[in-house]
């Protein structure tokens, strides 16, 4: 199973909860911790009395997918590839019910919930699967440090961190990376979940 930032959250999640099973987990960038100020036993409460005191379905930021980011910052938080980050918008542009905009109050609150479920303790240490998690230090999307925290509890599990090279979206980064990613991704499946061969 592969997942990526909130794919790669709830890809967890499901483990984690016992709701699936897979051979391995491919983790690329998972969200299991905002980049906030706020501190994170105070991000659901705050996502709460937001929803409490107003409509939660109204977005808890103007613009893209984190606060303060404009056209001109968007690509730098996803990618350093230009091909890639433009492909993105040619989609945007033919497909407009695809495009993402900012979260929502309840999404907040939601996603703040989540990721204090992951932190319970015992809950990610019963992950019986090998997982691979790829993380870019420098994400201004998803917690690197959050990252490392969960990692470091996943009793099999390989943590491939990238540097100031690497933005959020990994497998859609400037090839010189990407092909890094997808090379880790080739080796990790290789050694732990091989395919079948008929005799």
């Amino acid at each position: 199973m592969v997942g990526h930032s909130m794919g790669g959250h709830l890809a967890l999640r499901a483990v984690a909860d016992g709701r699936v099973r897979p051979d391995a987990l491919v983790l690329s960038a998972p969200m299991l911790g905002f980049v906030t100020p706020i501190p994170q036993g105070l991000q659901g409460v705050f996502g709460r009395l937001m929803c409490r005191i107003g409509d939660p379905a109204r977005p808890a930021w103007s613009g893209g997918e984190r606060p303060g980011d404009t056209a001109a910052t968007r690509e730098n938080t996803l990618t350093h590839d230009p091909d890639r980050y433009a492909d993105e918008l040619w989609w945007r542009a033919q497909r407009p019910e695809l495009d993402m905009g900012p979260a929502s109050w309840d999404w907040v609150r939601k996603a703040s919930e989540s990721i204090s479920h992951l932190a319970r303790p015992g809950l990610l240490e019963s992950v019986a699967v090998p997982v691979l998690v790829l993380a870019a230090r420098y994400d201004l999307l998803v917690s690197p440090p959050a990252i490392r925290r969960a990692a470091a509890r996943l009793p099999d599990v390989e943590l491939v961190e990238f540097g100031r090279e690497a933005a959020h979206e990994l497998l859609r980064e400037a090839d010189p990376v990407r092909n890094r990613v997808l090379a880790v991704i080739e080796r990790f499946l290789a050694r732990v979940a091989p395919p079948l061969v008929n005799a």
